[in-house]
């Protein structure tokens, strides 16, 4: 068998679902499935159509393992070991699939970075991971000057050793990539996946794009390869079933730039995230030649699915997940129509259920939960056991969302934590307000997410000032560079209240509950 075929076929979904059975062999490593097979079996084969730089390159399959033959070569030069972190900061490119799969071949654990995060989201991820190396690039290096201990690592600057790297015979619990995630309290959480972590996505990853893997199918996305959603939505599972996946890393999300992208490429797939969905939609965009389009993070609704169907030519497939366990349910337009508002099925492999606070499932609403034994399901949070612990209730693994499944579909209520949700990204407001009260003229502050038509949620701050500070338009803007330069560039807040005091528990914690409903009040005002 040629690299990793589909794990399913067309049929009826009952019967998918019933028959299905995870095939993961003990010993497992990434590299060889999204590299390694393929490269030996078809090493002409295209396996990245990167756009990224000028003009047009295809990267085969036997190229990308050169690359990350070598990159690993020079990885264990500067003492990179088998467990060790590896950070890869980089934007869509072959250097960064390279990167991960070089990673792995150690038997190392990636780390995907953004390019977007500024100095103390770099610093706070990279030193709780205690990485030495980052595979980066010249504007990533320059990033990573404040951190001396870090290495930077730029392949193009490198004379990379020629010839094999034995890939290392890893255990499908081994851990693999550790992929940061935004929470309510403290700081960012790293989810931490082991090998088997690629294989438990491809099921949903396929269904949701009305079987991935048909003659002439060509993957895309302009979410960040950084984020779970680019990664092991888009790259790793097209790398793995052999369809194309293009590079091009927009700047700046824009309809114009979608439809170029889409027509040099051959994009024929396309995973678009809400907000780029409702910018399109927005610029009455149209775009030919797509056989499948997929979305995820949030119900889109029926106007949306209309508006798809005729900017597109197909039925928007909706998927649903999160960090810590991806892909577990998804519409699938080739096996039944879509139910507007509802975040599709379980996908084949996957427990999906709704339960009760005492971890009974219950047909009403509850909290949408995934019973262990999902291949995409986290290992653990990275270093923090209590963390860890309480994602748990018995068997399942608490997504924090609530919900109501009808008829099999499963139906997003709200969130049951404080993670903001806007243009796609799951902000943490723990680390927003940790990051404003470092300026001199803060006293306290609370963050939350206030409804927005075009991003689901903007993030808003209320704010205390400390005696003599007065409030004004400039020290808003003055906050607001603050946190842009600290954190990352969509995270800042875009509104900024002043307030005399803050909603506050008898133990002196910030109540966000009024926060958000007052934010909501102004969103209706």
């Amino acid at each position: 068998m040629s690299g990793m075929r589909p794990l399913l076929r067309s049929a009826p979904y009952d019967a998918l679902y019933a028959g299905f059975r995870w095939d993961i062999p003990a010993r497992l490593n990434m590299a060889a499935q999204v590299c390694d097979v393929w490269a030996k079996a078809e090493p002409g084969r295209v396996a990245i159509i990167d756009l990224s730089g000028e003009g047009s390159r295809d990267v085969t399959y036997g190229a990308l393992l050169a690359m990350a033959d070598g990159l690993a070569h020079g990885l264990v030069a500067r003492g990179v070991r088998r467990g060790d972190r590896v950070g890869v900061l980089r934007s869509q490119g072959a250097w960064c699939a390279a990167a991960h799969i070089a990673i792995w071949k150690i038997g190392a654990i990636s780390i995907p970075l953004f390019k977007l995060f500024k100095q103390d989201a770099l610093t706070s991820r990279v030193g709780d991971a205690g990485a030495k190396v980052v595979v980066t690039d010249a504007e990533g290096a320059a990033m990573l000057e404040a951190l001396p201990e870090v290495t930077a690592l730029i392949p193009e600057d490198e004379t990379l050793p020629v010839g094999g790297f034995a890939t290392a015979e890893t255990g499908a619990e081994e851990p693999a990539v550790l992929i940061y995630t935004s929470g309510t309290t403290g700081s960012p959480k790293g989810a931490l996946h082991a090998h088997r972590v690629l294989t438990g996505h491809l099921p949903g990853v396929e269904m949701s794009h009305d079987f991935l893997g048909q003659p002439g199918d060509c993957l895309w996305t302009p979410a960040d390869w950084a984020w779970i959603g680019g990664l092991f939505d888009v790259l790793m599972p097209g790398l793995a079933i052999g369809v194309p996946v293009v590079a091009a890393r927009m700047a700046k999300f824009s309809p114009e730039e979608c439809g170029r992208i889409i027509a040099q490429g051959a994009v024929r797939n396309v995973f678009f995230p809400p907000t780029a969905l409702r910018m399109l939609k927005a610029a009455d965009a149209r775009m030919e030649g797509l056989r499948s389009v997929a979305s995820g993070g949030e119900p889109l609704g029926a106007e949306m699915l209309d508006w798809g169907r005729r900017a597109f030519g197909v039925t928007i497939n909706e998927f649903y997940g999160q960090t810590e366990c991806n892909m577990v349910g998804t519409s699938c337009a080739a096996l039944y129509p879509p139910v507007p508002g509802s975040l599709g099925r379980a996908v084949p492999g996957h427990d999906v259920a709704v339960i009760d606070a005492k971890g009974r499932v219950t047909e009403g609403e509850g909290e949408i939960a995934v019973r262990r034994g999902s291949a995409s399901m986290m290992l653990e949070y990275w270093g923090r056991p209590r963390e860890t612990a309480e994602k748990f209730c018995g068997d399942w693994l608490l997504t924090g969302d609530r919900g109501v499944i009808e008829g099999g579909h499963i139906r997003f209520v709200g969130r049951e934590d404080d993670v903001i949700t806007s243009a796609g990204y799951r902000i943490g407001p723990a680390e927003i307000e940790d990051c404003l009260l470092t300026h001199p003229a803060v006293a306290t502050v609370g963050v939350v997410g206030k409804p927005d038509a075009l991003r689901t949620e903007i993030v808003k701050a209320y704010v205390v000032l400390k005696a003599g500070q007065v409030p004004s338009e400039a020290l808003a803007g003055a906050l607001q560079a603050h946190v842009k330069a600290r954190l990352a560039g969509y995270s800042y807040p875009r509104e900024i209240a002043f307030l005399d005091a803050l909603p506050m528990t008898v133990t002196g914690k910030v109540i966000r509950k009024e926060l958000k409903a007052r934010a909501a009040a102004e969103g209706q005002a």
